[in-house]
């Protein structure tokens, strides 16, 4: 099965993107365009698990792909959004989506968090569009 998803997935590198992956349902294709799948994750917030601001979180078996430099990306809370959404979304190969998220780690403010959580508010009131 993951040998399948490597070769169908449009992405290289420890992250996966299927493009019009079969599996999805014209359910999950709604809830995914309009982000709610998105929504869960405020009660990882709330329980403490999770930022509202910072890298996303990857599954364990893309974590295990991950170069040794790649792990300075563990060393904070995950977040719901990031440099990395606001600026590409799943567009983003893993090693931009890698730089975009050590900036935000290096650079952190609250400013940047308020602008980066605007930004996500501007790109959440567009539709999604990626066939994914």
């Amino acid at each position: 099965m993951i040998k399948k998803i490597l070769e169908c997935s449009v992405r290289r590198g420890p992250l996966y993107k299927i493009k019009n992956d079969p599996r999805k349902t014209k359910i999950g294709t709604f809830i995914e365009k309009y982000s709610i799948d998105e929504f869960p994750q405020f009660f990882n917030v709330f329980l403490g698990d999770m930022s509202l601001v910072g890298p996303r979180p990857h599954q364990k078996r893309e974590v295990e792909k991950y170069r040794e430099y790649h792990r300075r990306l563990l060393t904070i809370k995950p977040g719901i959004t990031g440099m990395a959404q606001v600026s590409g979304r799943s567009d983003l190969d893993f090693e931009n989506e890698y730089k975009l998220d050590l900036y935000y780690i290096e650079n952190w403010s609250l400013r940047l968090d308020i602008q980066i959580i605007f930004k996500t508010m501007a790109i959440l009131s567009k539709r999604r569009n990626n066939n994914s």
